[in-house]
């Protein structure tokens, strides 16, 4: 039966008491972690968020009852104590905080009986992920993942900390938001007193956003949570926090200084960690073309090059076909000394690539003697294969690879393997974090699924004021006012200048195929709030998450949210998505046909 604590009031987290409180009364609470039962002694590992204390327990100071009831103490139990601090007299434990110290047990309430867990409750557990996302209340008790969750609320405030001096506004948008697809899929939410319409939950605050810098709040920030139904990978979830901020009276320039500083201050106060500012920039045709990605991690080189020109007229169809085609080039990567990479390996990296568009992987080595090692020379002179090998910089020992396709793909395929060789080969430093403003992004990209431009950013992003012209003939020319915050390859954020002119907008709507009706229907509240006077105005919205997950070296955002979803987007622990009463349906008169449909 569960003790009551009444007239126990904790003293300390474990952590806290030190060598200062030697000789004086403790009172501390939590789990078990781990109990000894020497016989005449019994050592209990006490835990809770701030980490371990000792606690000894000795029937000369506890009592016989006492004793008897410190011997019931299984892992998990939530206990009270009250005791004394001493020295330990046993070895001591230097990798704990409290190693040299431990609690003489005087008092003793068991708060909570505890069933043997599923798994022990330990840092860097090696339990299944869908055991711990099952049993993640147990998850979260670990040390590890304990600190991680401290160590986002310590970001957080930071953030916080810094907004309120640059005179941001906290503002909170709704959540309840008309669906505007034009994106990720929205979640939807069925109104019961307005059958057969449906709320959407948000995307991101963008048009709310807007519209509070129509309302004349200057510097408005929030942290966002944010919705979008789409598949699921390491760094992405359905739902996220997003650090979201919107300026008015600025341009690009002044967002990225305030959030140059941003960063600046975030790694300094919680990590200790000096960012080199002003942050490096890049415009976004210089990423693709050196890195394949416009997201690219800095850590190392191994850069793309572009041997188009080069094959145009040579014997390998391969090369020679894209390199004459419009919107298609050659291009490869040296994977420095890798010459001796065996066929197994070789064979494994051209499936990866096919894993990204690729239709296959060309390599040419060349062996210490001068001979090559390939899969097309033979088709090739020995003056074109001695070209390529100068473009690309290449020597005796030297492994290349390329790919040869549309541009997108050549870049898709060759900017992932660049990142795969750089791990295998040991290239990059996981010490370092090394950011990039990625700039002038396109503005529009073509949607094969959707036989159209689509904005690549949102459908209110500022063109370059030199390329407006390009909006009513060749979108596809038009550059953005746009730009990325990247983090060691990882887009941590992105915002733009927006659209505050209703003639360009107006333009923007009918370069994605809107008609004036279908631009009114989904941002009409928008457009009507730009007639009565809209400043300049531009933001930027960064992924907590991600940010989190990069400054504590995680692999997965998983490990730094509290109660994260699995891939297919549910949540193992308490079964969402669930069925939900009839009834239920009916109140929102939604009828479901779950029957299978005849394939066409």
């Amino acid at each position: 039966m569960a003790e009551s604590m009444s007239g126990f009031t904790r003293s300390h987290r474990c952590t806290e008491v030190t060598n200062e409180q030697i000789g004086e009364s403790v009172v501390l609470m939590g789990w078990v972690n781990k109990r000894r039962n020497l016989g005449s002694l019994i050592f209990v590992d006490l835990r809770d968020r701030s980490g371990l204390m000792q606690l000894l327990f000795d029937e000369n100071n506890i009592g016989e009852e006492g004793y008897k009831k410190a011997q019931t103490l299984r892992n998990e139990f939530v206990i009270a104590i009250r005791g004394l601090v001493q020295k330990r007299e046993g070895a001591i434990n230097e990798n704990l905080k409290t190693g040299d110290i431990e609690i003489k047990v005087l008092e003793l309430r068991i708060l909570s009986e505890a069933l043997t867990p599923p798994f022990h409750i330990e840092e860097d557990s090696q339990t299944k992920d869908e055991l711990r996302l099952k049993y993640r209340y147990l998850d979260l008790r670990r040390p590890d993942i304990q600190k991680n969750i401290i160590f986002r609320s310590k970001v957080a405030k930071s953030i916080r900390d810094f907004m309120y001096e640059e005179g941001f506004i906290e503002i909170e948008t709704p959540m309840l938001c008309k669906s505007t697809p034009e994106g990720a899929r929205d979640y939807l939410v069925p109104s019961r007193v307005h059958p057969g319409n449906f709320y959407a939950l948000p995307q991101s605050p963008q048009l709310f956003k807007q519209l509070l810098m129509c309302a004349g709040y200057d510097r408005y920030f929030q942290l966002a949570k944010c919705f979008r139904d789409e598949d699921l990978r390491a760094d992405r979830q359905p739902e996220f926090t997003q650090v979201d901020m919107e300026f008015s009276f600025v341009d690009q320039d002044e967002v990225m200084d305030v959030n140059e500083r941003l960063l600046a201050h975030i790694f300094k106060e919680c990590l200790g960690h000096e960012v080199q500012l002003p942050i490096p920039r890049m415009l976004w045709q210089e990423a693709m073309d050196r890195y394949g990605s416009d997201k690219p991690d800095t850590r190392f080189g191994m850069e793309l090059v572009d041997i188009t020109e080069s094959v145009k007229n040579c014997g390998f169809g391969v090369f020679s076909n894209p390199a004459q085609t419009q919107g298609s080039s050659v291009r490869g990567i040296n994977a420095k000394g890798m010459v001796e990479m065996p066929r197994k390996k070789i064979d494994a990296l051209v499936e990866f690539a096919k894993g990204y568009g690729a239709k296959g992987l060309a390599y040419l080595g060349i062996n210490q003697d001068g001979s090559y090692k390939s899969s097309f020379a033979k088709f090739m002179t020995e003056e074109e294969l001695q070209a390529i090998v100068e473009e690309m910089n290449a020597e005796p020992g030297d492994l290349m690879f390329f790919a040869a396709d549309t541009n997108k793909i050549v870049w898709s395929v060759l900017g992932a393997l660049r990142l795969e060789l750089g791990e295998q080969m040991g290239l990059i430093d996981h010490s370092k974090f090394n950011f990039l403003w990625v700039v002038e992004f396109p503005l529009f990209e073509y949607s094969d699924e959707q036989e159209r431009w689509v904005s690549m950013h949102h459908p209110f992003t500022m063109p370059m004021d030199e390329d407006i012209k390009y909006l009513d003939s060749e979108p596809w020319k038009a550059r953005a006012k746009a730009y990325d915050i990247v983090l060691n390859g990882v887009e941590l954020g992105g915002g733009s200048e927006r659209i505050y002119d209703p003639e360009i907008q107006e333009k923007m709507f009918e370069a994605l195929g809107f008609t004036k009706e279908e631009a009114n229907e989904r941002f009409g509240f928008l457009i009507d709030a730009f007639k009565y006077g809209v400043p300049p105005h531009a933001g930027l919205a960064y992924g907590l998450d991600r940010l989190v997950m990069l400054m504590l070296g995680c692999e997965s955002i998983r490990d730094v949210i509290a109660f994260p979803k699995v891939k297919d987007a549910s949540d193992l622990m308490t079964g969402a998505p669930g069925p939900v009463d009839e009834k239920q349906l009916e109140e929102l008169e939604i009828a479901l046909d779950l029957t299978e449909q005849p394939e066409e």
